[in-house]
């Protein structure tokens, strides 16, 4: 029988590193949001995607760029957003542009 000295470091390799865990989708949803908000210096009106990647998310936020009236004439814009599996933002870049009053026509 061997003993284990407490002070004597662990040489067991089972131990790997292994990678953070995944933000819940929920606070990484409020993170994008509020991170990508603080660069653009706009508040964010949705965040109307969410999908998981290996390292982490990305989510497409909504965000007014241009206020008109009417406010169905308002230009709105949608950015795709990186966050690491800690939420935090990697990169964003804007998608498209669009009026506010305007369908979905499938992009």
């Amino acid at each position: 029988m061997t003993s284990i000295d407490p002070d004597t470091p662990s040489t067991d390799t089972s131990e790997t590193t292994e990678q953070p865990r995944r933000v819940p989708v929920a606070q990484a949803m409020r993170g994008a949001a509020r991170q990508l908000g603080e660069l653009l210096g706009t508040a964010p009106e949705a965040v109307s995607a969410m999908q998981p990647t290996p390292d982490g998310w990305v989510a497409d936020v909504e965000v007014v760029e241009l206020e008109r009236v009417p406010e169905t004439m308002t230009i709105m814009a949608t950015y795709r957003v990186t966050l690491d599996s800690q939420g935090q933002l990697l990169g964003y870049e804007r998608q498209h542009r669009y009026a506010r009053g305007q369908l979905d026509r499938g992009r």
